[in-house]
């Protein structure tokens, strides 16, 4: 009930009274409708943003696995339309295979020969390109040059490098009196020629992705370092270095995932007929060439199906392994 008063007669007191009129119920019910559409879109808009990335990756990450596990289960030939369930028959096979193992020895071993070099190498180069003043954006562009070269260019020229008779490095190498190296056959010369190579390929672009996290690091810091005495060496362990714990996790991951996986570089070291056997005994065959190798030559899908599971549990067992050591090397507890 609304108590009507005029405002020109009306005391102080009888004006406080005036009770205002009642809003229509078909305006609160429109607002109603508007605060419930209002909290569904926050609730549901951002699983309808990130829902595209989800579905490709369905498409195209979680369907390949699984239809590769099924196919791995399969006694199947390429190019044939009759296939055998066999089980896990595949990966028994798998783990009695010496020429497997080989090659995981071969893929961990230039794993670790090259990622190691490269990422402490990537830091000294980062941290050298965020001091110099003078020529920076031409050293920048110097160091992703090789990011941008074809992998089979990188083969060629490696390959004149390194070649037994007329290659460069034998002939520094008789300059000094040391005999020339077969690089091609020796398991030592072979892993150290293609280490170069991925050194020499990626090493640049750590060095960007490192740069970038330097540039974020506020000067103050640095600054208060100077004045407290601190030197460049002490300010690039104290400073730089913890600041770019995250950056640091994710060039590892990253690396893991491509060190596993080296395809290009060795297969390019070895050109000809017979480049996915990896040298006359193997001694430089990465798992992912032998995969290829049994997928396409000796056409067994099963098989080669088996091999990538075990290339994504390895990959998976390793960037673990690399994260966990990462983290307590770098922790600040």
């Amino acid at each position: 009930m609304s108590v009507h008063v005029n405002p020109a007669t009306a005391t102080a007191g009888e004006q406080q009274v005036v009770a205002a009129p009642p809003a229509p119920a078909g305006g609160r019910r429109r607002r109603g409708r508007f605060a419930f559409l209002s909290r569904w879109d926050i609730k549901v808009s951002p699983y309808v943003y990130v829902a595209p990335f989800f579905l490709l990756f369905a498409a195209f990450g979680v369907y390949p696995m699984l239809y590769t596990l099924f196919v791995a289960l399969q006694k199947w030939t390429l190019g044939s339309d009759i296939r055998l369930n066999i089980g896990g028959h595949n990966f028994v096979e798998l783990w009695h295979d010496d020429a497997f193992w080989n090659s995981v020895f071969n893929t961990f071993g230039l794993f670790v020969f090259a990622t190691v070099p490269q990422l402490l190498g990537a830091l000294v180069l980062a941290n050298l390109l965020n001091r110099i003043n003078f020529g920076r954006t031409f050293f920048r562009l110097a160091v992703v040059i090789p990011v941008a070269t074809s992998t089979a260019v990188v083969g060629i020229v490696f390959n004149q490098l390194y070649s037994t008779d007329f290659g460069i490095v034998n002939w520094l190498l008789h300059l000094v009196g040391v005999h020339p190296v077969d690089w091609h056959s020796s398991q030592p010369g072979s892993w150290f020629a293609i280490v170069t190579m991925v050194n020499w390929r990626w090493t640049g672009y750590n060095a960007l992705i490192y740069l970038a996290a330097m540039q974020a690091i506020p000067k103050d810091l640095y600054e208060s370092a100077s004045l407290d005495g601190a030197s460049a060496t002490r300010q690039f362990f104290r400073i730089t270095i913890p600041m770019l714990r995250p950056t640091i996790i994710f060039t590892v991951i990253i690396s893991t995932i491509g060190g596993i996986q080296l395809f290009g570089e060795p297969v390019t070291f070895k050109t000809g007929a017979g480049s996915m056997q990896g040298g006359t005994t193997g001694q430089f065959q990465t798992v992912t060439m032998y995969l290829y190798q049994e997928m396409f030559e000796r056409q067994r899908l099963g098989y080669a199906g088996a091999i990538a599971w075990v290339i994504v549990l390895l990959t998976a067992l390793t960037v673990l392994i690399n994260f966990t050591l990462v983290r307590r090397i770098n922790s600040d507890k």
